[in-house]
């Protein structure tokens, strides 16, 4: 799992401490925030908080899969000079703590735990012998907590109240962006309620680690993974055997893949059942061609919702 940034990260970020405090101090003369942001969901609700009152960008390289990263020496340092460095829990960027400490005490950003306050599910919480080991050794809690939509609404207004609190001049901005992103979000829980309210299936399985537990409880789904909150964790054959009679007892005819990772788990299980696999997207990251592209929270989970409904045969 991901280790401490190490003390050369501490040292550099130390060294360019006074220049971070002028960066900063130039940032304001051209009043916009510096903003850095993990991944890619709260990347995307820093950008529609800040409309066009701030630079966001994203920490985590296009692509890149979120749960074993850990910032490189230049990544440390934009994040020194930022004016908000927005993040979601200690739960998915375990590596934050240390680094922030390293900085805190020399004009550092102002740390925005997006999602604060939210009902965390445990990371062990999804049942039976599918995955049920790789994750306990974390100790930890299911940190996708902005595949629920009341979650992202949470989200968005720990954020909007930190820009608010970063740039007092323009908070009446950042509340407004946010109220009207929260009307977004509220239209996307009631199209999914809706939308999945009577579907042939209830459960769903995915040949992926353990992602969508806050989606399957906020609309009444039951989930299986293949394995569990760790990304880099491989099923064992008895894992697998246990999904495939599971497929065959509830005649499910689909098995849902994830982005960022090899489809090859929910590809086998698909030739062993008959079944289609289907994407879900666990929106921890897009590629460069989406992010130039302009994908966004709502249209992922919009393709979610349109995956599901086929998934579960719904009508």
């Amino acid at each position: 799992m991901i280790q401490h940034v190490g003390h050369a990260v501490m040292m550099l970020i130390l060294a360019l401490a006074l220049t971070a405090c002028n960066d900063r101090k130039e940032a304001a003369d051209n009043k916009k925030l510096r903003v850095v942001a993990t991944i890619f969901p709260v990347y995307d609700f820093a950008r529609i908080v800040a409309g066009d009152r701030a630079e966001v960008q994203l920490l985590l390289p296009p692509g890149v899969e979120p749960h074993n990263y850990e910032p490189k020496p230049e990544e440390a340092v934009r994040i020194s000079r930022a004016d908000l460095f927005v993040y979601t829990d200690s739960y998915m960027e375990p590596w934050a703590g240390s680094l922030l400490r390293g900085i805190a005490a020399k004009d550092g950003p102002l740390v925005v735990e997006a999602g604060h306050g939210a009902e965390l599910l445990p990371a062990a919480d999804h049942g039976d012998e599918h995955g049920a080991g790789d994750h306990e050794k974390h100790g930890a809690m299911d940190p996708h907590i902005w595949l629920d939509p009341a979650n992202a609404r949470l989200m968005i207004a720990n954020i909007a109240s930190a820009f608010a609190q970063r740039d007092p001049a323009n908070a009446a901005t950042y509340k407004a962006n946010a109220a009207r992103y929260d009307a977004d979000l509220a239209a996307l829980d009631e199209r999914f309620r809706n939308g999945l309210s009577s579907c042939r299936q209830r459960t769903f399985l995915h040949g992926g680690h353990f992602a969508f537990a806050y989606l399957a409880k906020r609309y009444g789904l039951a989930y299986r993974s293949a394995y569990g909150v760790s990304a880099e964790a491989e099923p064992t054959p008895r894992q697998l055997v246990g999904l495939v009679r599971e497929m065959r007892e509830r005649h499910l005819r689909y098995i849902f893949s994830e982005e960022l990772l090899s489809p090859a788990v929910a590809e086998t299980i698909a030739r062993e059942t008959g079944a289609t696999v289907l994407k879900l997207n666990g929106i921890h990251n897009v590629g460069k061609a989406d992010l130039d592209k302009g994908v966004s929270y709502l249209s992922l989970m919009e393709e979610n919702l349109k995956s599901l409904r086929t998934g579960l045969e719904c009508h």
